[in-house]
């Protein structure tokens, strides 16, 4: 099997790789901090959109396809922050089975 070829200058958005940490209140709840695991460069591709209601309220959701070059620490709960957008990641599979991208399939809610 050929691997895929992804442009090397695609990978032109930084955004910021975060893992949460969670943390036990007290009161039987928890409380969630995001801490930066590493910066990254990706190619984003949008995927699709939605509207809904839900909680009394119209909500929006985009979802998009963030390419990263390989890592061994990205899993599906963490998530990706550029410029004040929050892109959840969904789940994570490697393009081509070559170890060299990975393509993270996200979830931004709208505000």
């Amino acid at each position: 099997m050929r691997g895929a070829f992804i442009d090397p200058g695609r990978l032109r958005h930084e955004l910021l790789l975060q893992q949460a940490t969670v943390a036990d209140d007290g009161a039987g709840g928890h409380s969630e901090t995001w801490t930066e695991v590493a910066p990254v460069f990706a190619q984003i591709e949008p995927f699709g959109a939605r509207s809904f209601f839900g909680a009394g309220q119209d909500m929006e959701e985009a979802t998009h396809r963030v390419i990263i070059r390989h890592r061994g620490d990205v899993r599906s709960g963490m998530r990706f922050l550029r410029a004040g957008r929050i892109l959840h990641i969904v789940r994570i599979h490697d393009i081509d089975e070559t170890g060299r991208y990975l393509a993270c399939h996200v979830r931004e809610e709208g505000r």
